[in-house]
Order: structure tokens, then sequence, then C-alpha cells
């Protein structure tokens, strides 16, 4: 689907690049990343508050969305249904370390990918997933929300542990 203001041939107000929205993505999986280190290995898998998930399976959720999304996004063939449901819950590997691995794996893939996205996709309407229907810069602001509401989550357990989480703006 395209954005009739590209269709008509409208000027579109850039705010941000895509190579500083990728900056301020990974930025954020940067300190997602510390979250991740700074749980004890028993926690980072069972514990959890008032019926919220464990922090591994929200990470998991993250992790399932940011490849496939991004392959969505170049080529406009999304994984959808029951293979997109399998992505966002897919069982966390038994150790921190190996999520860890797949954390490293997927931000160097992201890093990969996306060069290869044309620049006029994110203007464009797509249906991401098969589900939500939305221009594809708010599809990937989405992604970067989920993960910023699930880290918050997850300082939530880790103050409540008596851990001190890393602080969020520090995004280097």
């Amino acid at each position: 689907m395209k954005n009739n203001a590209i269709e008509s041939g409208e000027q579109v107000a850039v705010v941000i690049t895509p190579e500083n929205l990728l900056e301020h993505w990974q930025g954020h999986r940067r300190v997602t990343r510390r979250m991740i280190e700074a749980f004890p290995e028993d926690k980072f898998f069972s514990y959890s508050i008032g019926g919220m998930r464990p922090f591994s399976e929200l990470v998991m959720e993250m992790l399932g969305m940011a490849v496939p999304g991004l392959e969505g996004l170049i080529t406009g063939k999304w994984v959808t249904g029951e293979e997109a449901n399998a992505l966002f819950s897919k069982r966390a590997p038994s150790t921190r370390a190996e999520v860890l691995r797949l954390w490293d794996e997927t931000t160097d893939k992201i890093n990969e990918l996306w060069p290869q996205i044309p620049p006029h996709r994110f203007q464009e309407i797509d249906v991401a997933f098969g589900q939500y229907e939305a221009p594809l810069h708010f599809v990937v602001f989405y992604w970067i929300d989920n993960e910023i509401h699930h880290r918050g989550q997850a300082y939530v357990y880790l103050r409540s542990l008596g851990i001190a989480p890393p602080p969020f703006w520090d995004r280097n």
C-alpha cells in the first residue's frame, strides 16, 4: 500500500534520517542488553510480578520481531498468522549467555539489513505481520516502544530484587 502524500508528489518533511533512527534503536538495544546482563541467571527465566511474563520471554518477543520485521519492511513480504505468533513467543534458550549471544547476532543482522530498506518504504502503509496496518516508520517506532515498555517491566523486576538497574539514559 502506498502513502497518498507520496503518490501525489507532496513534499514530506524529514525529521530523522534512517541512519539516526537505527542509532536510536540500537541505543535502546544496548540498554536492554545491559538489563539482560544485570539479571541473576535463575531470575531471568522465572521472576514475575503481577502476572507479567519473565524477562526472558519479553526478550524473546523482541528478538522475534526484529529481523523478521526488517525483512518484511524491506521486501513487503511479512511472516503472518501462526508463524508470526510462534516468532513472538519462541522459548528462550536455557542460559542467559545464550540469550545474549542471540541478542548480539540479532544486533549484527539489524545493522546488515537496515541499509537495504528502500527509503520510500518508511512512508508507505503496509500490514506488518499481517496484523498491523500503519505507515512503516510507525511500525519501527512500535518495535522501539515495545522494547522500552518491556524493559520498563524489567526495571521493576530488578528493583524488586534489590538490584540497581543500568541507567536508561546511557545508550552508549
